[in-house]
């Protein structure tokens, strides 16, 4: 499971088997009492949450609008 960027409690990361196909570009992000998924293209969209509040969603979903680039490069240099 590589971890990606930390920021303000927040784990940014993606498993290491994404699926047979593999799927599509995303990251997840933990925290200690919760989990969400976002989809990185063609734009960021939030695929799933379980515990994250609203705002958090907010405070996430900019995070990886933010990052993106980064985490795209590092799942296509993981899963090449």
């Amino acid at each position: 499971m590589p971890v990606i960027l930390r920021i303000k409690g927040y784990s940014f990361f993606f498993y290491s088997n994404e699926g047979n196909p593999l799927e599509p570009d995303h990251i997840h992000v933990r925290s200690s009492e919760a989990e969400a998924k976002f989809w990185l293209r063609p734009f960021v969209t939030l695929a799933r949450n379980d515990g994250f509040s609203s705002r958090q969603i907010t405070e996430l979903e900019g995070y990886v609008k933010q990052h993106r680039k980064l985490f795209t490069e590092a799942w296509h240099g993981y899963f090449s």
